[in-house]
């Protein structure tokens, strides 16, 4: 076992801490790791480090090779899923240790979820800003010429003295109609949301509504609900149409999937003191919408949410940035983690006293 000063040291580590053996198992877990891993001390003793997590990217063939080679090594953004389900990130440290005569491996795993995160926040809010300056500036010149055009139709069909030609000014009126729509629609909501104290289980539930009877690929749909979350201030109608276009999008995804059980799952829990622009929030209601489907492919995750971006070929890509307007509007924001067989987008929505307004 490992001495006991040293024990006491490794205990008052922010890092997780795990030491295994050659034949791969746990001989000690710090503090911090049993709270990561939420388990004791006895239950984690001597089981095999591949059971520990139910799946990790750190590359297990180097963790065997170090035992022979006694070199140390280190892995960043190494992705961890615990048995829940939850799925957590670290910088990974692994040294060669031969404690007296027992060749064991440490291995030290510093949680970097939150400042990974708050970085990423950064980023995506300003590519957004830039993304939604750029739209309005595109909706702008062609909104203009469009409005010329279809007035120019209409009274050119004024002109017209043969009834068949008529069909022409129509089908200009027509598609200026609908690229006016189009535009509209990539601005996003500019309506100002009608607040009041309710449940955020009632959008959720008119949702379930509407997905139910709607399932032809006969998805699995479950709900865990936390009761306790208070009442938040809302557009119950805007936060149902936010949840219906996350929601679909994860249901289409698993249509043109091949699991052999495709499952969506909504759940509800209270998270605290979580970080949304930049500033700490002290209660949110969250909302976890998972299937287990393909994934989003890399290359187009981190620009998922802006306009005309889709995976689908026949998608106009407006739904998840529509979504996101929508609960911009109500100072939240939607995390997104996938991987194949693992997707989840979570909606934090700021938790407030009765009295105060949304918006202060």
């Amino acid at each position: 076992m490992i001495f006991q000063h040293q024990s006491l040291l490794l205990e008052n580590l922010i890092t997780a801490v795990l030491v295994i053996n050659k034949e791969m198992q746990v001989i000690y877990a710090n503090h911090s790791a049993l709270n990561f891993l939420s388990t004791g001390r006895k239950q984690l003793y001597r089981m095999p480090i591949n059971e520990v997590f139910a799946f990790a990217s750190l590359d297990k063939a180097r963790i065997v090779e170090a035992f022979s080679t006694q070199e140390n090594f280190s892995e960043n953004d190494v992705e961890i899923c615990l048995h829940d389900e939850q799925i957590l990130h670290f910088d990974v440290s692994v040294t060669f240790i031969d404690m007296q005569g027992c060749p064991s491996l440490m291995i030290e795993a510093k949680h970097i979820d939150q400042q990974k995160r708050i970085s990423q926040e950064t980023l995506q809010l300003a590519q957004q800003k830039a993304a939604k300056q750029l739209v309005r500036g595109l909706a702008h010149e062609i909104k203009n010429p469009l409005g010329g055009i279809r007035g120019a139709a209409q009274l050119l069909a004024l002109e017209l003295s043969n009834p068949e030609h008529a069909e022409y000014t129509s089908m200009i009126i027509e598609q200026s109609d609908r690229l006016r729509n189009l535009v509209d629609r990539l601005l996003g909501p500019n309506a100002v949301p009608s607040l009041s104290h309710d449940t955020i289980h009632h959008p959720l539930e008119s949702v379930y509504a509407l997905i139910k009877n709607d399932n032809p690929s006969n998805i699995v749909i479950e709900r865990d609900y936390d009761p306790s979350i208070p009442d938040i201030m809302m557009d119950a109608d805007m936060l149902q149409q936010a949840f219906l276009n996350i929601v679909r999008n994860g249901m289409q995804a698993l249509a043109n999937s091949h699991s052999a059980i495709p499952k969506l799952r909504i759940k509800t829990r209270i998270s605290r003191n979580h970080v949304i622009r930049g500033e700490k929030v002290p209660l949110c209601a969250m909302v976890s919408i998972y299937d287990n489907g393909p994934g989003i492919p890399p290359s187009i995750r981190d620009t998922l949410f802006y306009p005309m971006v889709s995976t689908k070929p026949d998608g106009n890509g407006l739904g998840l940035s529509i979504a996101q307007n929508l609960i911009e509007h109500h100072n939240g924001k939607i995390d997104l983690e996938s991987r194949k067989g693992r997707t989840e987008f979570t909606i934090y929505l700021p938790i407030k006293k009765r009295g105060v307004n949304i918006h202060e």
